[in-house]
Parts: C-alpha cells; structure tokens; sequence
C-alpha cells in the first residue's frame, strides 16, 4: 500500500514537474524567463522548455500594435486659451526586456509623456495655428515619443489628435467670425459675378452696335453700286436711244419742218421739271417753225 502511494506521488510530480518543463507560447507574444531571481532569457512564440522550480515566467508581452486612447487633456496656447486635446497613440513593443525591467509601467509612461510634450509643443503656437496645425503637431509629438520610449523597448508608429477643442466662448467668436467672412465672399463673389456681366453685357452692345454699322455701310455700298449700275444702264440705254433716233433721223433725211415738229413734241417733256424756267430755242429751229407754220396757214384761191 504504501509502494503504491509513493508510486503515485511520484508520477503526480513528474506530470507536475513536465507541466513546469514544456511551455507554448502564443503567437505574438514573448514571455520574460528568471531564474532565481534573475532575468535568464525570454522566450519566444511555440514549444519552450524550461527548468522547473528554478526558472519563472515573470510576464508574457504582447507584441502587436497596440493601440490607446487618452481621455482630453487640458493644454494652455501661447494666446493664454485653453483647449482641450484628445489623442491616441499607436505603439509597439520591440524589446521585450527593455519593457519589463526599464520601465515600471510603460502605458502610463506613455501617457504622461504625450501629455507633458502636448503641453510643450502647443505651448509654443496661438489657438490659429494649433487648429490648422494637426499634422505639425502629430510630427513633433511622434518625434519625442519615439526617442524617449526607444529605450523603453517601444516604437511610437503614430500620433494622431483626436479633436482639438477651444473654450465654447471662443467657438462662438470662430463661428461668427466664419459666418462673417462666408458672408464677405457671398457678396464679393456676388459683386464679381454683376461686374462681369456687365462687362458682357457692354461687351454685346459695342460688338452688335460695329456689326449692324459694318452692315448698314455695306448697305449702303451695295445701294450706291447697284444705283450706279442702274444709271450707267439707263445712260447707256438713253444713249442707245439716241443713237438709234440719230441713225434713223439720218437715214430718213428729214428736213428742217420734221425736226420742228419733233421739237414741238419735246417740248412738253421738258417743261415737265421743276428747274426749267428758261427754255432757249435755237435759231435755225425758228427758221424751221415759220416754214412748219407755212405747212398749215390758209391755201389762197388762185383765182
């Protein structure tokens, strides 16, 4: 009986003894080994083996990314206003070691070094630049961080600033100053878009007033060529005339009492205008109406 007691003690110690042997760690984790006391090594993802009662598992550390938001933190400008400044911090662990025996606890390390360089930096700029700034301020936090933590083990990946938050007093002056100012634009746009219309529209009238000008003196040329045309046609048309008459008169060989009574048939037509007060008869035409007037005076009786 007692053999079978000790048999089974020594088997509950050697099952303890190998549980205390083998460890597996996970994926993404390192485990910080001691012995006696004493950092001996770490221990790295998958089956490890370590001596029993001598070596000790003080901590396993987590390896990813980690990511952690700090509440709001007062922070004073150079202006004298205060903001309120939300952040977040993403880091991760690259020595295990360093983050277990340099550092007590480097989350709160972390945090209070943002805030302590937040103060800092924004310390330095007025509310204007703080808010139109992120990205400077992300730079310069990001900078300090990595260099302070670097001995810690730890790599700051990214800073970034949640919100920025001025006194509401202040947001009310900002939203009445941008209301202002959209306002402004409003109407300087408004006044810009009435000014080039205007010009447009001035623009319009010149160029329409030049095209119906250019348009009313080639009117005005085509009139005074087509009247041209149309005298030199009726010149060379009474011309034609003329000539005609004047080759048919001599053809005719008339004498003088036809050519008389041609002009009395002329004369009418000439007395027609308003400008012939003066009518001037040639004196070979008043030789040739006393014989017309021959033509039609009495026939004596011979007997």
């Amino acid at each position: 009986m007692a053999q079978l007691i000790a048999a089974v003690v020594v088997v509950a110690l050697a099952g303890f003894a190998l549980t205390r042997t083998i460890r597996i760690i996970p994926q993404a984790t390192a485990s910080i080994v001691e012995r006696f006391g004493r950092y001996h090594r770490t221990l790295n993802a998958g089956l490890n083996i370590v001596v029993p009662f001598i070596d000790r598992i003080k901590v396993e550390v987590d390896l990813r990314e980690q990511v952690v938001t700090f509440p709001p933190q007062p922070v004073i400008t150079s202006d004298n206003l205060v903001v309120s400044i939300d952040t977040v911090i993403y880091f991760q662990v690259t020595d295990p070691k360093a983050a277990t025996y340099e550092i007590a606890s480097f989350i709160i390390a972390v945090e209070q070094l943002t805030v302590t360089t937040l103060r800092n930096v924004v310390g330095g700029m007025d509310l204007e630049r703080t808010l139109t700034s992120r990205e400077e301020i992300n730079t310069e936090l990001r900078g300090v961080l990595d260099d302070a933590t670097g001995k810690w083990g730890i790599r700051v990946n990214r800073v970034e600033l949640k919100a920025i938050d001025p006194p509401p007093s202040i947001q009310d002056s900002m939203e009445k100053q941008m209301r202002a100012d959209r306002d402004k634009r409003a109407a300087i746009l408004s006044a810009e878009g009435q000014k080039q219309a205007a010009i447009l529209t001035a623009q319009g009238e010149r160029e329409s007033a030049v095209l119906k000008a250019r348009g009313e003196a080639e009117a005005v040329v085509l009139r005074a060529q087509a009247d041209a045309e149309a005298q030199a046609m009726r010149a060379k048309g009474q011309a034609d005339a003329i000539a005609m008459v004047f080759r048919a008169i001599h053809e005719g060989n008339p004498d003088q009492r036809l050519l008389a009574y041609q002009y009395l048939q002329t004369l009418p037509e000439i007395a027609k205008g308003d400008a012939n007060k003066v009518w001037i008869i040639p004196s070979e035409m008043g030789k040739a109406l006393e014989n017309l007037g021959g033509l039609f005076a009495p026939t004596k009786d011979p007997a």
